[in-house]
């Protein structure tokens, strides 16, 4: 029963899509009404369908039903409940449901929203481009055809008392992956509205600003649950992966982080065509690069291209993904060259000293900084497929990039937010910067009492500290004019998340730069200590269950707590896996790694690394994810009238909003949404 039925899920949101694209594309053709609010109707189906195949799946998975092969070869008996239902995205045919059954979801809060105007050329465009992505991730699943059928039959024979091996063991060692993963999800899933749209403005020719007012909200809500699936998953891999960092630059890290860099970039530079009505090219050409690059993450991730912790194995979805892909770019670059004339800004950069300047170098930067990723993580495959040789992109690269661009994106952060539109004088910058500069000497000093060295991490320091000087002068003055009120808006909750980006990356350099690692050997009543902390070993432990089996050193970490880092054994997989311990405080985590089984009178080797101020890199986390929502909260000042039907300036003339003149204080302390 549950093969049958989520089979026909999938068949269903096939057929939906496929009716959907028909008939929005009929009465767009033929410019019947009738025919686009017809059209509509069919993302309910698809919705249906997903909801569906997913539901059954999950009972298949919640039953152990061993006659579907994903069951078989994924589930296990022994995997609790969570794990269980996390089952479905930890392989790969679970996986290509959730994105349809994210997709569908996000279809009907498009139809909800938009009700009112299905008739609107512009919705309905978008509507049928969604439609076309839900085609292509349904079809990926079709029964008997598609290469990701996730309720093929199984192909052994199912003996008494059977068992399946169950989910990858680092996939079920730790709760955040029933995090992780959909929050992703939601992230990568989320960009397709945007891009939706951005391809209907390119098919209907309203190139103005009225399409991005009806999706700045949708795109920050897929940049902000993108951001927090990242942060998890960073946490994930700190907290299960056992060597003590937190990012790694793994080919399938980086498929996640080039659409946040491409989508952080669009977000503010969007600000500038909502304003002047410029950058109009760069702004499409971010967002369909920014979902391009969730499909070519999805192919990274899922055709076992490459080899990573995080990947799934080896199958023949990637031809599929990877053709879609060039789709997606080639329609893309295709509608942005056919609509070039009529994307000509209607003004001008006046100044570099300028938001609108500011902006400009900080898109080049998130795009240097992407295609820096992209090719690092890229390049082995394009060597490989040219003449067979294999090889690796190693962290130095990445290493020199983040480091280089990074700091200069913290020096943009500090200085944009303070710039006025057009331009500006020095003695005006000067004045407005005289703060936060302070804030980032006061940031160098500090970090040199308390013994920070290194170029690197000092630039970072006193970058972070200057960025951090701006984001709260901007959040003080907002909050003094408006109270509390001040910090509820686009602008002034970014200024937020600037403080979460700037708590973040102090986080990361310091547990990197400053970090301490060593292996001990110890014998029960040794004590060793690293970095002024006591390390006492007070002997094994070991744990037989249904779950796992386990074998733990109890250590005792400055005279406190007991700690237990321990080795683990899932049933029915040989591979043995490590979970650290971490007794984490504000000022630093003591990192225990168990290295080896006991032996030789209890004897066990133990990795010890003290990571000074990792906890921040979550706080940071989190302060980002406050200042999201608190940016995705409409403001108060005014609202927009009919965005969508706004005119389109004319070469020449700016829009109707004039920016605020040189000695206007900063626009943050207006919020417009």
């Amino acid at each position: 029963m549950n093969a049958a039925l989520g089979s026909g899920g999938i068949i269903l949101g096939f057929v939906a899509a496929l009716g959907g694209i028909a008939t929005l594309g009929a009465g767009l053709v033929r410019r019947r009404g009738r025919l686009l609010i017809a059209g509509r109707t069919y993302v309910w189906l698809v919705a249906l369908g997903a909801f569906v195949a997913f539901a059954f799946m999950e009972r298949a998975l919640l039953t152990h039903d061993w006659s579907i092969n994903f069951v078989a070869t994924n589930a296990s008996r022994h995997s609790p409940f969570p794990y269980n239902v996390t089952t479905l995205w930890s392989a790969l045919e679970g996986s290509i449901i959730l994105w349809a059954t994210v997709l569908a979801g996000y279809l009907v809060a498009t139809a909800v929203k938009f009700r009112s105007r299905a008739t609107d050329p512009l919705v309905a465009w978008a509507t049928l481009t969604m439609f076309v992505v839900a085609l292509f991730f349904f079809g990926l699943m079709l029964p008997g055809i598609g290469p990701a059928d996730p309720f093929k039959a199984t192909t052994f024979a199912i003996p008494p008392g059977f068992d399946g091996p169950g989910p990858n063991a680092l996939l079920q060692n730790n709760i955040l992956v029933a995090v992780h993963p959909p929050m992703l999800y939601l992230g990568y899933v989320g960009f397709t509205v945007p891009f939706a749209f951005a391809i209907a403005a390119l098919m209907t020719g309203r190139l103005g600003e009225g399409w991005l007012l009806e999706t700045r909200r949708w795109t920050l809500f897929a940049w902000t649950f993108l951001s927090i699936g990242i942060v998890v998953g960073a946490w994930w891999s700190y907290e299960v992966l056992g060597w003590g960092g937190a990012w790694a630059w793994d080919p399938v890290e980086n498929a996640s982080f080039m659409p946040w860099l491409t989508g952080t970039a669009y977000l503010h530079s969007v600000m500038v065509q909502e304003r002047r009505g410029m950058l109009r090219v760069w702004n499409l050409a971010l967002l369909c690069a920014t979902f391009a690059l969730t499909i070519l993450g999805t192919f990274l991730t899922r055709s076992g291209v490459l080899d990573s912790v995080h990947a799934f194995t080896e199958s023949g979805i990637g031809l599929s993904i990877i053709s879609f892909f060039a789709f997606v770019v080639l329609v893309s670059v295709g509608l942005i060259g056919w609509r070039g004339d009529r994307l000509r800004a209607p003004g001008r950069i006046d100044s570099p000293l300028s938001r609108e300047g500011a902006f400009l170098f900080n898109n080049l930067f998130f795009a240097a900084f992407a295609f820096a990723v992209l090719l690092g993580t890229t390049w082995p495959l394009i060597v490989e497929a040219v003449n067979g040789e294999r090889l690796s992109v190693g962290r130095p690269w990445f290493d020199f990039f983040g480091m280089v661009l990074g700091l200069c994106l913290l020096g943009l952060m500090a200085i944009a937010p303070v710039l006025p539109w057009r331009k500006t004088n020095v003695e005006t910058l000067a004045r407005r910067l005289h703060w936060p500069a302070w804030s980032g000497v006061g940031t160098i000093v500090f970090a040199e009492l308390v013994h920070a060295r290194g170029l690197a991490p000092l630039a970072a320091y006193g970058l972070g500290g200057f960025a951090a000087g701006a984001a709260i002068r901007q959040v003080v003055l907002a909050t003094r004019r408006q109270g509390w009120r001040g910090l509820v808006g686009r602008a002034n909750g970014g200024m937020i998340v600037h403080l979460g980006v700037v708590v973040l990356v102090v986080g990361l350099v310091s547990s990197t730069s400053f970090q301490t690692s060593r292996e001990v050997r110890l014998a029960p009543g040794d004590t060793v200590t690293v970095e002024g902390h006591r390390v006492h070993y007070l002997g094994s432990a070991t744990h037989v269950g249904d779950r796992f089996s386990s074998v733990a050193a109890r250590i005792e970490v400055d005279g406190g707590k007991v700690y237990t880092p321990s080795l683990r054994q899932f049933p029915n997989q040989a591979q043995t896996i490590g979970t650290p311990s971490v007794r984490s405080t504000v000022v630093d985590d003591v990192y225990l790694s168990l290295l080896t089984p006991p032996a030789d009178g209890d004897t066990v080797n133990l990795r010890v690394i003290i990571e000074p101020l990792a906890m921040w890199m979550w706080i940071g986390g989190g302060i980002i994810a406050v200042g999201a929502a608190l940016a995705a909260w409409p403001g108060h000042r005014r609202n927009p009238l009919d965005p969508v039907s706004a005119p389109v300036p004319t070469a020449g003339h700016e829009p109707a909003a004039a920016p605020p003149t040189e000695d206007e204080e900063e626009p943050a302390l207006t919020t417009v949404d």
